[in-house]
Formats: structure tokens, C-alpha cells, sequence
């Protein structure tokens, strides 16, 4: 039997811990559908460390168009990057324990050493089966099938992972793509009740709150279990899916206040299951301090609602329970999915929607000057 140098033998220990490790986290971050809470976890760090330097570059970029482009090729790169150190992980980890053991390495008899270890640990990780170098001894023999067997599942895993995540990100999207002729391009509270009369209660605006609930309970579960979701940017110009959240809590906020006591049931889970999604993607997304603390309905704004929305808006004092009560729901969330804006560079919507721009599924109609 030869003789391996204890120095040698102890790199077994190491190359054990990382393989259980990236396995762990692999199997964590694709597969366990539910959040994970423990601080050492490689995805983690790797998001947190590789999306403030690149978010810090595009901060710099002035032109909006330009940094977006740049800004939606993160979500899919960084999760390619991660796969591929996963794999690498994997194969150094292999490599340092059949360098621990030291067996024979046919083909390489006389030039063993950690690169030869590395090489060999590669080709069996992706079943490549080339056959100049090869393993004698039993152990050797058994760490191989081993490896083999575990490259093969990472990546029939990664294979099969893709389509589940595309999914949830189509359907995002879908509803997204939706709300821009219901309330805009960006989308805004003001902008979703132009196009429904709030003085004639209509059970289209009930149906479309529903609808909402059910998104924004989607949006909680897919983005909990893959958070990566989260950074992927939507397919179209001025929309996100914080801005969509966004969105449909300020709008729900409104239609909780002004109808008081006799709020229908629609708009109390809409907004509830809204809520409940910004708080917990807030931990998951944005743990740091708010920075941007502006008020985002100031006191002209508010006033401007008020006329706006004209007899649905009550007069006197009714009218300032109704503004003390929006000021008390708008707390309750603001603060949550302004944390996550910021982290994400996904810009908040206003309550009004901007005159000069056109929905998006408005542009390139022609015009009457055309």
C-alpha cells in the first residue's frame, strides 16, 4: 500500500466540506421550495457581492434605456455564473479528496500531483470518459462512480430547473403586460381609476382586484423559493413587478379608505396579500436602510387626488378620515417596497401618471399628423 503524507491525507477534510457544502446550497436554492434563514449560504453572498459592484456601475450610466439594457442581463448571467461555480466548487472538491487518498493515477504515474487531481476530477464531474488518466484501487474506483453519478444529476437538475423558472417568470409577466391599459405605462393608482368610475361601484374593478390577490400571492410563493426571480426585469419599457405591487397597493390603499367600514371584501385581501408580499420580499430583497425617505403623495398631490376623484372623495370631515386613514395604509407598506426599489433599481411609480407619455401598447399607432 503507499504511504500518504498526513499534510496530504488531511485534504480529505476539506474537499468532503465542499462538496457537502455546494451540494447543500445547490439543492437549497433549486429545489427546497421554501425561504432559507441560515447566514452561511454561497448563494447569498454570492448575489449580495456580485450585484453592488455591477449595481453600482450602471448608477453611473445617465441614460435610462441604456442602463435597463444592461440592468436585464444580470438576472439570467449571474445565474449561469452561479451554475458554473457550483460545478467548479464541485470538481475542486472531488480533487482535493483523491488527492488526499493518493491512489494510482494510470497514465500519470510519474507526474501526480493537484492538477493531474484536478483534470481527472473535471472529466469524470461532466462524464466525459476520455480514459488517459484513470483510478486503481477499490476507494478510488468508488470516489469516481461517486462523482460521476453526482455530475450527472447536476446536471440533469440544472436541465429540468430551467423550464420551472422561465415559468414563473412568464406569468409574472403576464399579468404585468395586462395591467398597462388598465392603469398605464408606468402603472399608477390615478391612472387605474380613469379608467374605472369609482362614483358607480363596478364589479369589473372587484374581478380585476381579485385577479390581483392571486398575483401577488404568485409573486410571494416564486419569489421566496427562487429569489433570483427577483432580478430579472421585465420585457418591457417603464414596467416591473415592484412597480406593478406598487401599484395595486396604492390603489387598493384608496379604495380602502374611501369606502371606510363598508370596504368590500375584494380590496381588503388584495391589498392584505400585497402587503404581506412587499414585507416579506422586503427582508428578502431589501434588508438595508431606506435611503430615499421623500413622500411620495405630498400634501399637493393629495389635494389634487382629492379633486380628481370628485364625488367619490367625500367632503369636510369625512373626507379627512378618509386621508388619515390612506396615510395610515400607505405606512404600513411604503417603506418595504421602497427598500426593495432601491436594491433592485426598479424606480417606484408616481400616483399620476405622467401626460406626455403614452401607454406602451400605444406606441407606434399613428397619429393624426401622420
Amino acid at each position: 500500500m503507499q504511504y500518504t503524507p498526513p499534510v496530504i491525507g488531511l485534504l480529505a477534510i476539506p474537499g468532503v466540506l465542499v462538496i457537502a457544502f455546494t451540494l447543500w446550497d445547490a439543492f437549497e436554492t433549486m429545489i427546497l421550495p421554501r425561504r432559507v434563514s441560515r447566514r452561511i449560504k454561497f448563494t447569498r453572498w454570492f448575489y449580495k457581492y456580485t450585484w453592488q459592484p455591477y449595481s453600482a456601475m450602471c448608477r453611473r450610466i445617465s441614460r435610462q434605456e441604456l442602463r435597463e439594457s444592461i440592468l436585464s442581463f444580470y438576472g439570467p448571467a449571474s445565474f449561469l455564473v452561479l451554475l458554473a461555480l457550483w460545478a467548479i466548487l464541485l470538481v475542486i472538491g472531488f480533487a482535493l479528496v483523491f488527492r488526499a487518498i493518493d491512489f494510482t493515477l494510470e497514465g500519470s504515474r510519474q507526474t501526480a500531483h493537484l492538477g493531474t487531481d484536478l483534470y481527472f476530477s473535471g472529466t469524470t464531474f461532466f462524464t466525459l470518459g476520455l480514459g488517459d488518466v484513470s483510478s486503481h484501487g477499490a476507494f478510488g474506483r468508488t470516489l469516481t462512480v461517486i462523482e460521476a453519478g453526482v455530475g450527472f444529476g447536476f446536471l440533469a437538475l440544472v436541465i429540468g430547473y430551467f423550464p420551472v423558472l422561465y415559468q414563473a417568470f412568464s406569468r409574472r409577466e403576464v399579468h404585468i403586460s395586462l395591467l398597462d391599459a388598465r392603469a398605464g405605462s408606468p402603472p399608477t393608482a390615478m391612472g387605474l381609476f380613469t379608467r374605472y368610475n369609482l362614483s358607480a361601484r363596478s364589479h369589473d374593478l372587484d374581478n380585476l382586484m381579485a385577479s390581483w390577490e392571486q398575483w401577488a400571492a404568485e409573486l410571494l410563493e416564486s419569489h421566496l423559493s427562487y429569489p433570483q426571480l427577483g432580478y430579472f426585469r421585465s420585457q418591457h419599457d417603464r414596467q416591473s413587478w415592484v412597480a406593478a405591487l406598487c401599484c395595486i397597493l396604492d390603489a387598493n390603499a384608496v379604495l380602502i379608505a374611501l369606502a371606510g367600514e363598508a370596504t368590500a371584501r375584494p380590496f381588503q385581501l388584495a391589498f392584505a396579500m400585497a402587503r404581506h408580499t412587499a414585507v416579506d420580499l422586503g427582508h428578502t430583497f431589501g434588508r438595508a436602510a431606506l435611503k430615499d425617505t421623500r413622500n411620495r403623495l405630498p400634501e399637493p398631490d393629495l389635494k389634487r387626488m382629492r379633486e380628481a376623484l370628485g364625488v367619490a372623495w367625500p367632503a369636510g370631515a369625512a373626507g379627512d378620515e378618509v386621508e388619515r386613514r390612506l396615510n395610515e395604509l400607505r405606512a404600513g407598506y411604503e417603506s418595504d417596497i421602497g427598500r426593495i426599489s432601491e436594491r433592485l433599481l426598479m424606480p417606484l411609480p408616481p400616483w399620476f401618471p405622467d401626460a406626455g407619455l403614452q401607454d406602451d401598447w400605444e406606441t407606434g399607432l399613428p397619429t393624426a399628423t401622420d
